[in-house]
């Protein structure tokens, strides 16, 4: 009985997970590119943070998945409606061709929201519900 104690007391606790759900995409074409960061500077585009985590999800899979955080802390969520699947978002002049969202819903103006408007705190199992916009 010890040892199954001594056990159970060693076993790391799960790490942290970002629940997410994605709604209003206007097809299941292509895929969703995700990036989860506490790196204010390099939000939204992740490819600045060597932490942040990024990964593609069907779009078709897109209404529910999972990100596992590296640790508890502040983060942000940005997603892209990748529907050609060339892994980037495609541009016509300087409005997005494709779809996007981020963690928190904030107002969209002109460009992407800061990290503070779209941060929230992740501490075990964390749910965000994101809103896919579309300019064109």
């Amino acid at each position: 009985m010890a040892a199954l104690l001594l056990l159970t007391a060693a076993a790391s606790p799960p790490p942290p997970t970002v629940d997410v759900s994605v709604t209003g995409l206007r097809s299941t074409k292509g895929q969703i590119l995700v990036c989860l960061t506490a790196n204010p500077k390099a939000f939204p585009d992740c490819s600045k943070d060597k932490a942040s985590v990024r990964l593609a999800v069907k779009a078709a899979n897109a209404g529910h998945f999972k990100i596992a955080a590296p640790a508890d802390g502040t983060y942000a969520v940005a997603v892209v409606h990748d529907e050609n699947s060339n892994n980037k978002m495609d541009m016509a002049l300087f409005m997005p061709k494709e779809g996007f969202g981020f963690s928190r819903n904030p107002a969209i103006g002109m460009g992407a929201p800061k990290f503070k408007s779209a941060s929230f705190a992740v501490t075990g199992e964390t749910h965000q519900a994101i809103k896919m916009k579309y300019m064109l």
